[in-house]
């Protein structure tokens, strides 16, 4: 797998990037409750502008990334991001600190470009029985910059201040874009695809994705899993003080036991991916999912939460594993960015919509009554997994045809 040049390129290109996002998201976070002394509307609105682009430019950032050459929107996205990162530095550096909202929204939007082109890179070039293994590769990635992403952001902002932290993500898109020049170049487009308008490539998009068994499926999976993880997010501070009697600071060790937890199972999960389904995956991973949620809301023990928090995020990476995988095998290349601006809003939409209501839940029922509907909805996500269950055996035989 790691002889693959896309593979290694995109890996340390997806390194550079996180290292710079993280560095970036905690300065500004930090600085914004400073100098607004924790106003909850700023800092939400830190929130708004980073997730809001999914909803209005991932399935147009999807289809364009379908049109254009992959290799050149990355690089270009990149580019850009530090440009626009540069211009915010010399607004902050006049005084002008509301266009850091500015700059995280333009890196957002940008990303949404970049991100498909990503996965239509590995769509093309990667070996089917090595998708799984590359997508667990991500997902450790991602696991390991959720324990140090925090730690390095607060250590930059802390000794340097905000300009060296913006100078830093900057450099670090700049040397992410340097990297994917490395990367073969692009293969020309049938110009027949290239056609149609924006608008017609989309709504191919809908209808590609409702014509196709699996990924009505997983589209329905993602909702009910977007829905589950929305009505906890909000709460965690709140088993911290009201299940367990500790201090809120002590979130913090629990999200770094998960996000550990997380780093080994994404680890376990590469040993072992070419010998497991993608489906059994994913229904493994919210079935257990659906388990930990429900005792974390009914356990008032602090070892018992501890171990579920473990135990949660060691099996997580077969949910993010398990879905990419399975979107990756069953998406045609040239409809992959779109695929992913159709399935990337069902879940965040759906856990905007559980982040939304859940304050209400929580104060109308109970802490456990709100982690029970969560653990329920990651049930249910599993169940719609059945039919690709039942499918397996059959594939595996296809495929092998």
């Amino acid at each position: 797998m790691f002889k693959n040049q896309y593979v290694r390129t995109i890996i340390l290109s997806s390194m550079l990037l996180q290292l710079g996002i993280w560095v970036r998201n905690f300065a500004i976070l930090l600085y914004v409750t400073e100098l607004t002394n924790n106003d909850p509307f700023y800092v939400s609105l830190i929130s708004v502008v980073e997730f809001a682009p999914i909803f209005l430019f991932a399935i147009i950032g999807g289809t364009m990334a379908d049109r254009w050459r992959p290799k050149r929107t990355m690089i270009l996205s990149d580019f850009l991001s530090a440009i626009s990162m540069f211009a915010v530095l010399v607004a902050v550096m006049q005084g002008s600190w509301h266009s850091l909202l500015a700059a995280t929204f333009i890196s957002a939007v940008l990303s949404q470009f970049s991100q498909p082109s990503a996965m239509k890179l590995f769509k093309q070039h990667v070996l089917e029985e090595q998708l799984q293994g590359v997508m667990a590769v991500f997902q450790s990635l991602s696991a390991f910059f959720m324990v140090i992403g925090p730690i390095a952001g607060a250590y930059v902002y802390g000794q340097f201040g905000i300009e060296i932290s913006l100078a830093v993500m900057g450099v670090m898109f700049i040397a992410s874009g340097l990297v994917l020049t490395r990367l073969p170049a692009d293969a020309q487009e049938n110009k027949e695809q290239l056609q149609g308008s924006i608008g017609a490539e989309m709504k191919a998009g809908l209808n590609y994705v409702k014509s196709n068994a699996v990924l009505r499926n997983l589209g329905a999976t993602f909702a009910f899993a977007g829905m589950a993880a929305g009505l906890i997010q909000p709460l965690a501070v709140f088993v911290i003080i009201e299940n367990l009697g500790r201090e809120k600071e002590f979130l913090q060790w629990m999200l770094m036991a998960n996000g550990g937890a997380m780093l080994l199972g994404g680890a376990v999960i590469m040993g072992v991916a070419r010998k497991l389904q993608p489906q059994l995956l994913l229904a493994a991973g919210l079935l257990v999912s659906a388990v930990c949620t429900v005792l974390v809301g009914w356990s008032h023990s602090t070892p018992l939460t501890l171990a579920l928090q473990i135990v949660s995020g060691f099996i997580y990476p077969c949910i993010h594993v398990g879905i990419n995988t399975l979107i990756l095998r069953n998406t045609q290349a040239a409809y992959m960015g779109r695929v992913g601006g159709i399935m990337g809003p069902l879940f965040m939409g759906m856990m905007v919509v559980g982040m939304t209501v859940t304050g209400y839940l929580k104060g109308a029922f109970s802490l456990f009554a709100v982690y029970a509907a969560s653990g329920c909805f990651f049930l249910i996500g599993m169940l719609l997994l059945v039919p690709l269950l039942k499918k397996a055996p059959a594939a595996q035989e296809a495929s092998r045809a």
